[in-house]
């Protein structure tokens, strides 16, 4: 079996919803959510997180995650990006004679994940033979019908050209959902991006989607997530 290592991204130091990866999301830190699914899902050589805070280390480590190493103060600012902090992880092990032919990429705040996404994910990222794979969902509306606002909040269509067209019409149009992201480590190393080269998508249905950046947004996806325990469908 090819070795596999994944790298969970928890930065301390969140301003919106301060203390967010280890805020306690129904019972127990957010943050646990993605290190139990890969946990379970028995898929990785190594379950690690990626953090700068010694706090979310000690919680990370409590959940059954590895923490060889904190993360830069290069990668630890607002501005960092994924692609670099998965970087750095993988160049770390290297000087420590660890590589792995695949990394996993999970979002601390990614409590819809699961071990059969995860296996169904990486099932699709082999069989395509991709330099990466990511989950997206469906736009609930169609981008294409989109409306922009004046400062004096005046309404008008940014594409005036579909304005005519019906909505069942128009193309299908996708977001990332910021839970999973698959890929090959000399791809990231030469596109520097995670939707770079081959890249593949692992479709996931909108009520399995919540972007946790508001405080509303926290009890949205506490409200989905009970709803989809109860129907049994996480």
């Amino acid at each position: 079996m090819k070795k596999g290592v994944a790298i969970i991204t928890a930065r301390g130091g969140s301003k919106r919803i301060p203390g967010k990866n280890i805020k306690n999301f129904l019972g127990k830190p957010l943050i646990s959510y993605s290190i139990e699914a890969a946990l379970q899902s028995e898929l990785f050589e190594e379950v690690m997180v990626s953090t700068d805070s010694e706090e979310i280390a000690e919680i990370a480590k409590k959940s059954g995650a590895q923490v060889p190493f904190l993360r830069s103060n290069k990668n630890s600012d607002d501005y960092s990006g994924t692609a670099d902090v998965l970087l750095e992880v993988l160049k770390a092990y290297q000087k420590e004679g660890k590589t792995f032919d695949h990394f996993c990429c999970i979002y601390p705040t990614a409590p819809f994940v699961t071990a059969q996404k995860l296996k169904d994910s990486h099932k699709l990222f082999q069989e395509q033979t991709a330099d990466f794979c990511v989950t997206v969902t469906e736009y609930s509306y169609p981008v294409q019908r989109r409306l922009s606002l004046k400062e004096s909040g005046e309404v008008f269509f940014t594409c005036p050209e579909y304005l005519t067209k019906r909505s069942q019409d128009l193309e299908k149009q996708y977001h990332d959902v910021g839970q999973i992201y698959w890929g090959q480590p000399e791809a990231l190393e030469r596109e520097k991006y995670l939707f770079g080269g081959k890249c593949v998508a692992f479709v996931v249905p909108p009520l399995e989607a919540q972007d946790i950046d508001q405080p509303e947004d926290w009890e949205l996806a506490e409200f989905k997530y009970r709803f989809l325990k109860d129907a049994g469908r996480i």
